[in-house]
């Protein structure tokens, strides 16, 4: 199954159009499989206009959308164009998400923590018969209090002392704390301040650091002791700190950075 230009217009196809995108975004199809977790014989497919590999109009419509905010197109258009040359969309349904992600790379399930929960039912259970003890050893010494007992006192209410109030919660440090940091290491922080990015880091020994899609307002750090071999995809929209200090005027170069720091000063290589 496969999309044409159509006669009447002289818009690309949409695996055309996905493919073009890319490209200048200077971005390999390895890289757009990594950053969306869409398998690489898929992308390839769906670049060639093969969406038989999709399994259904519905998962094809999945990876139309991942793949184009990957290369920062509209997913939008591109789908109504892909429902216009295979009949429509049937009815309209927020399922698509959700079966789309089964088709995705999955890692595997994280296993429940025994040890954890052992633990916490030794302390409950230790808890538990301290408390029985104590407050079965006051009984002894001082005898049950009747309500016929004239002597009787109500407990005093609890004081606070002000030595024992504990101080409010000190706010988060703000970005230009991170000078604090260790200067024996590299450390990078990176924001999605204005728009989407994929960030892929590596270390000196070409060990996968990160490798992720940011979300707007989303931010992700990363350190090392020698150095930090980044990419950024849509760089223009990042907000990147290096050892502390705020890098400016990244992307000047196209939407896609590689950069590499070291620890001290940020000095990208």
């Amino acid at each position: 199954m496969s999309i044409g230009n159509s006669p009447e217009s002289d818009r690309p196809s949409v695996g055309h159009a996905l493919q073009q995108a890319r490209i200048a975004a200077g971005l390999t199809v390895e890289e757009v499989s990594t950053a969306t977790r869409v398998r690489i014989p898929i992308v390839q497919a769906i670049e060639q206009d093969d969406f038989s590999r999709c399994g259904g109009d519905v998962y094809a419509r999945g990876h139309i959308r991942a793949l184009a905010r990957a290369v920062s197109l509209d997913p939008h258009p591109l789908i109504d164009q892909f429902d216009a040359e295979h009949g429509g969309r049937p009815t309209p349904t927020d399922l698509a998400a959700p079966i789309f992600e089964a088709e995705r790379i999955r890692s595997e399930p994280r296993r429940p923590n025994w040890t954890a929960a052992m633990v916490a039912a030794i302390v409950a259970v230790v808890g538990f018969v301290g408390f029985t003890l104590f407050s079965g050893g006051e009984r002894s010494d001082n005898g049950p209090i009747t309500a016929g007992d004239a002597n009787a006192k109500p407990a005093p209410a609890p004081t606070h002392h002000p030595s024992t109030i504990k101080p409010p919660l000190k706010p988060e440090p703000s970005d230009s704390a991170v000078a604090g940091l260790p200067k024996d290491k590299v450390t990078i922080k990176v924001t999605a301040r204005d728009g989407q990015s994929w960030v892929s880091a590596k270390d000196a020994s070409g060990k996968l650091l990160e490798d992720s899609l940011l979300k707007q307002g989303e931010s992700k750090t990363i350190t090392d002791k020698k150095r930090i071999d980044l990419v950024l995809g849509n760089a223009p929209v990042v907000q990147l700190y290096v050892n502390g200090k705020e890098v400016k005027e990244i992307g000047e170069k196209g939407p896609v950075e590689r950069l590499s720091y070291t620890p001290g000063d940020p000095q990208a290589g």
